[in-house]
């Protein structure tokens, strides 16, 4: 939703986009970028198979940000268009009239793990824009027990309650965004990723990759493709043996070691189409991911994993540009047992001048189901810093 005065918060489309000619010329342009990123994507993951592959090594980001995201299924690869796009497609942050600020807090697993998330977007000039964000995805206050064993008298120590300390994991990760206009309705952005994982005191990892995004509007009609991990991100763990030495000393199990791991690049696609309905304007969107790194519980999967297809579905009425409703589906599984299986997302979203408020409600039916419900909640406030007109 955006204000009034400006186009619809649907995808805050621009109010002209120059057309050629000839229309075909304009449609050739972003479709050979898209043809550049798909055979990059190919050469960067080729080599990378013979390294020592994580199926999940950055998942904690895997989940989204903004509840108006989320609760349309994470179909937000084209749609996106405000302070988010940092996380979603970098050039999106292009479609941005003004500076923003969000938060977002959201738990998981009946409130076991908690996600945080703060962003900025200010427009640098009228074709550029920069973006900060952290994410932070944490258990906290778990038990630690190890120096509560006495491994000589084979039994715990006396009082053993005093020796149980707590410790958190948790993920960390700080996003760079800039985006670019090329022209002719086109935009092209990259996001620079730091990761910071946390076990404690007893393992930790940094990590480091880039995203490259682009973003075609026409009309009504949006397209964007984002290269997500496009450099291969490396994240490399140490682990302190002595700490963990009571678990080999006690039990004899082998302790893990330190290494490098490659999280493998996915190829994001995403479509976005809007109308104008009685009251306000109605939006929906589609997604495709492509991952390359074996997961292989998606419906659509190919090459037994070799080529995982990740769909996603949403769409957003928005009434008067005040009340938001948005409904989606976020995962399509395929299990032996249960067959597909389906998880859907709702939400609502208010804005009240320059603040919007919005709700994500998920995983509330399917398999996940089982593990508890997910609430996101949301909040952006455009800062009222319009974007510069200098080039």
């Amino acid at each position: 939703m955006g204000c009034p005065e400006k186009p619809e918060r649907a995808f805050r489309i621009r109010e002209s986009v120059p057309i050629a000619r000839e229309p075909s010329a304009v449609m050739r342009f972003p479709f050979r970028v898209v043809a550049v990123v798909c055979i990059g994507l190919v050469l960067l993951v080729a080599p990378a198979r013979a390294q020592r592959v994580a199926k999940y090594g950055a998942d904690f980001l895997a989940g989204g940000v903004g509840a108006r995201a989320l609760a349309m299924g994470g179909a937000h690869v084209g749609m996106t268009s405000d302070v988010h796009a940092v996380y979603w497609n970098p050039a999106g942050l292009q479609s941005m009239e003004s500076a923003e600020v969000a938060y977002m807090h959201a738990e998981r697993f009946s409130g076991i793990v908690s996600f945080d998330y703060a962003a900025i977007a200010y427009p640098l000039t009228s074709r550029s824009t920069v973006a900060v964000a952290y994410f932070r995805s944490g258990v906290n206050d778990i038990k630690n027990t190890l120096d509560a064993w006495d491994p000589e008298r084979d039994q715990p120590r006396p009082n053993p309650d005093q020796y149980v300390t707590t410790f958190s994991a948790a993920d960390h990760a700080l996003f760079v965004g800039y985006s670019r206009a090329l022209g002719r309705g086109t935009d092209l952005g990259v996001t620079a990723k730091i990761i910071r994982r946390k076990i404690g005191e007893f393992a930790g990892a940094w990590g480091y990759s880039f995203d490259v995004g682009v973003r075609y509007e026409r009309g009504p009609l949006v397209l964007g493709v984002v290269v997500q991990d496009a450099t291969t991100m490396l994240q490399s763990w140490s682990v302190d043996a002595d700490l963990l030495a009571p678990i080999r000393d006690v039990f004899g199990d082998e302790l893990p070691s330190g290494g490098t791991e490659l999280v493998l690049p996915v190829l994001r696609l995403g479509s976005a189409y809007g109308w104008t309905v009685p009251g306000g304007q109605l939006a929906v969107a589609l997604d495709l991911d492509l991952s390359f790194d074996g997961q292989s519980a998606n419906v659509l999967d190919v090459g037994g994993g070799a080529v995982a297809f990740h769909p996603r579905f949403g769409f957003e009425y928005s009434f008067r540009d005040v009340v938001a409703l948005r409904g989606g589906i976020a995962r399509v599984l395929s299990t032996e047992r249960e067959g597909i299986d389906l998880t859907p997302a709702v939400g609502t979203g208010l804005r009240l001048g320059r603040i919007e408020i919005d709700y994500g409600f998920g995983d509330f039916s399917g398999l996940v189901s089982e593990l508890g419900y997910s609430h996101r909640v949301s909040v952006a406030f455009d800062l009222g810093r319009p974007r510069p007109e200098t080039p």
